[in-house]
C-alpha cells in the first residue's frame, strides 16, 4: 500500500511524464512532417501559408501558455483550427452532422531537440464517417481539402 508522500510522489511522476509525451508519430490518417524549424518559425509560417491557400485560422489553443502559469513546464504546442465559409456552405448542403468536424485542425508541436513538427488528419479521413450521406460530393470537397491542407503544410515548411 503506498503513503500519502509516495502516492503523491507517483501521481506528480505520472502527471509529469504525460506533459513531456513522445514526439507525434505517423498514424492512419494523418500526415506527420517533421521540420528544422523552432515552433514560433513553424506556427507563423503555418499563419502565414493558411490565406494563401483562400482558407481562414478559425481557432487557435494550447495549453503550453496557462501551464507555464501554473508552474508547469511543457512543450510548445497549439492546435489551429483551418476552414472557409464556402466549404461549410456547401458540407451543410450534403451532411448537416458532417460539420461538427469543422474547423479541421493542423498541430504544430514542439520537439525534444527544439525542433517542431507539423501534424494534421486528412479532411478526406475526418469526413469519411459522413459518407454515406455526404455521398460523392462530401468525397470530393473532402480529396479538395486535402489538397488544400498538403499546400498549405508545403508553404509552411517549405517542402
Amino acid at each position: 500500500m503506498l503513503k500519502t508522500g509516495s502516492f503523491l510522489l507517483f501521481v506528480t511522476t505520472l502527471a509529469l511524464g504525460g506533459a513531456a509525451a513522445a514526439e507525434v508519430q505517423p498514424r492512419p490518417g494523418w500526415q506527420v512532417v517533421e521540420t528544422d524549424m523552432s515552433h514560433a518559425e513553424l506556427l507563423e509560417r503555418l499563419l502565414e501559408a493558411v490565406p494563401e491557400e483562400r482558407m481562414g485560422v478559425v481557432t487557435q489553443a494550447g495549453p503550453t501558455g496557462m501551464a507555464r502559469q501554473r508552474g508547469i513546464d511543457i512543450p510548445e504546442n497549439r492546435v489551429v483550427g483551418v476552414f472557409n465559409n464556402d466549404f461549410a456552405v456547401r458540407i451543410l448542403e450534403v451532411s448537416t452532422a458532417a460539420m461538427i468536424e469543422a474547423p479541421i485542425r493542423f498541430y504544430v508541436t514542439e520537439n525534444p531537440d527544439g525542433t517542431a513538427t507539423l501534424s494534421w488528419k486528412e479532411p478526406s479521413f475526418v469526413f469519411a464517417p459522413y459518407g454515406a450521406e455526404g455521398g460523392e460530393e462530401l468525397a470530393r470537397m473532402a480529396q479538395d481539402l486535402d489538397e488544400r491542407f498538403a499546400a498549405i503544410a508545403a508553404r509552411a515548411t517549405g517542402r
